[in-house]
């Protein structure tokens, strides 16, 4: 099992699969807080959906806009059940609190290498730690 180390944004602990993107995005007209999808048309993930997963990226594009969406997506029941930023900003941090969703970031690996989509996480924000617990049960 692997474990990754980083830097607790949002305390928490929650267990689920990973959803990760190597680019990052954006909130305002980036996703569809509805329907917990990303809509960004050139975005490698466009058309797929975030909700109850653990979302893997590199952090938030755009206008401070970003994290109202994510804040609807909690609000309406469609967002993600955990984040891990790979970089810290302002934009990424302010979404994660608004969202209330377990977060980490600055992790001693980059987590959009170390993790693939489909893998089943541990994410503990309070510990500040994500157990890689392998490929996820269909």
């Amino acid at each position: 099992m692997t474990v990754l180390r980083g830097r607790t944004v949002v305390p928490g602990v929650v267990e689920g699969e990973a959803l990760v993107s190597h680019e990052t995005i954006s909130g305002w007209g980036g996703i569809d807080p509805a329907t917990g999808t990303i809509i960004e048309r050139r975005h490698e993930l466009c058309g797929v959906c975030f909700t109850g997963k653990i979302l893997v990226f590199p952090g938030a594009k755009g206008s401070s806009g970003w994290s109202g969406f994510f804040q609807t997506t909690r609000l309406l029941g469609t967002a993600p059940i955990g984040m891990i930023f790979t970089v810290m900003t302002t934009k990424a941090a302010l979404g994660a609190v608004v969202t209330r969703v377990p977060a980490l970031s600055d992790l001693d690996r980059d987590p959009t290498e170390a993790i693939s989509t489909g893998d089943r996480l541990r994410l503990d924000a309070t510990a500040g730690t994500v157990e890689i617990l392998g490929p996820a049960v269909s």
